[in-house]
């Protein structure tokens, strides 16, 4: 699943799905849960927004292998001069004449310019900032990781939270079944006089109740489709259908594999880890200051009055720049880098406390989720015995209205226990694989 998910990122990334939000479902399409979670990696806006914020952190590495290269421009230029008036003095400091000019009048200056710039040297500069540039981008792309699957777990959740409020609806109707058929026995035992009255009544009061059950059943299927469709990333999508895949199967893991998994595979852990060796790499890049750099340069020049008879020359040299004093800039930016250091190391020992945490929860929570499902099928085999047995009973006429309704409520009661438990599992599951950064 996790090269499915690498796979479908990577997709999204060279060929970004272009369209209408509806055009990605195809009107009745079943949905399983992994197109669901193909979904919501290409059109979910968290996703998008991280997958560019790792395309920008890429593009820094690019900017920073620039200063390996040659720096070349082009200047070009016009100007039209008139000199001003220059007044003569002796001297002996008598003026002798007044407002005598020393050019002719205005000319015209045209000058052209190429020159190159090329860092020979600067002690790990540019080699450092490289590093901290492709480091940076390992921690965003471990970021946009750590979106991704935040997204896949919701929608896991809201997948299987449709498919318990399914269920739940298709207990309700069964419900409005079963009144209906206790309604037409308590008819048919009153109008041949078996039966009182109040059996009618109280047969068409749980219909009614059973109705009214059934109406917000069937709301809450509406709200689940809703929330699956923005936990995808796509409110206005068709309609569609899902497979129902609410059932055990039990998932074989220990406490230690699973702890060593997410030590392994954590994208905020392996993101931090990213970020703190950038930032050990970024002291080396603040204590390069100390040290002079050597660059090389080269012009060729073009000047004249005359754009078709310009004077042309060149110069080539290299220069050694060493600072001397900068106001002990150099000495508070180390500082600063180490600072940071220390700060993104905490981050990693909160980090894998909290790794610690998330895992231990969700393992106990699976196991928890894991144990209640027997005992509530066994709930729900009892509570249709019951029934079965208060129908017959009533069927009989040996038995009451108030014994069957007892009896209806149970069943509902432990087949929705059953529902919860068997949803339990799947979101502590999908919890587990999220606290070991799997899917």
């Amino acid at each position: 699943m996790k090269r499915f998910i690498a796979f479908v990122i990577f997709a999204a990334c060279i060929f970004p799905v272009i369209g209408e939000a509806d055009d990605i479902v195809q009107k009745g399409e079943v949905l399983n849960m992994q197109r669901v979670a193909e979904i919501a990696i290409m059109r979910h806006p968290a996703v998008s927004a991280a997958k560019n914020t790792a395309s920008a952190a890429e593009s820094i590495i690019g900017q920073s292998l620039a200063n390996y290269y040659p720096q070349i421009t082009w200047t070009s230029g016009y100007s039209r001069i008139s000199p001003i008036a220059v007044t003569t003095v002796s001297s002996a400091g008598i003026l002798t004449s007044v407002g005598s000019s020393v050019t002719t009048g205005a000319f015209d200056q045209w000058t052209h310019s190429a020159s190159l710039t090329q860092n020979i040297y600067d002690f790990g500069r540019t080699s450092n900032q490289v590093k901290v540039s492709r480091l940076n981008f390992d921690s965003s792309r471990s970021d946009l990781e750590n979106v991704v699957e935040q997204v896949v777990q919701s929608v896991k959740q809201a997948y299987f939270a449709l498919l318990q409020a399914k269920r739940n609806r298709d207990v309700s109707a069964d419900t409005v079944k079963q009144f209906e058929q206790h309604l037409e026995q308590a008819k048919g035992f009153f109008e041949v006089g078996t039966k009182p009255r109040f059996d009618v009544i109280k047969a068409e009061v749980d219909l009614s109740n059973a109705k009214l059950n059934l109406i917000k059943a069937e709301n809450a299927v509406k709200i689940a489709v809703v929330n699956l469709n923005n936990a995808m990333g796509v409110p206005d999508v068709q309609e569609y259908t899902i497979e129902d895949n609410l059932s055990f199967r039990k998932y074989e893991i220990t406490m230690d594999n699973a702890l060593t998994r997410a030590f392994e595979n954590r994208p905020d852990l392996l993101s931090v880890v990213a970020k703190k060796q950038s930032a050990e790499t970024s002291i080396n890049v603040a204590r390069a200051n100390y040290y002079p750099f050597l660059t090389g340069n080269a012009a060729y020049d073009w000047a004249g009055s005359r754009i078709d008879g310009l004077d042309h020359g060149w110069n080539v040299g290299a220069t050694l720049t060493f600072p001397v004093f900068s106001g002990f800039l150099t000495k508070y930016q180390v500082e600063q880098a180490r600072s940071n250091l220390n700060v993104l190391k905490a981050n990693e020992e909160s980090i894998r406390q909290t790794i610690i945490l998330d895992v231990q929860q969700a393992y106990l929570n699976l196991k928890q989720a894991e144990e209640s499902i027997p005992t509530a099928e066994l709930g729900v085999k009892q509570a249709q015995e019951n029934m079965d047995i208060s129908n017959g009973r009533y069927a009989a006429g040996v038995g009451n209205p108030i014994e069957v309704t007892d009896a209806e409520v149970s069943l509902v009661n432990a087949k929705t226990s059953y529902i919860q438990a068997l949803y339990d599992y799947k979101v502590a599951q999908a919890n587990l694989e999220k606290a070991m950064g799997m899917r």
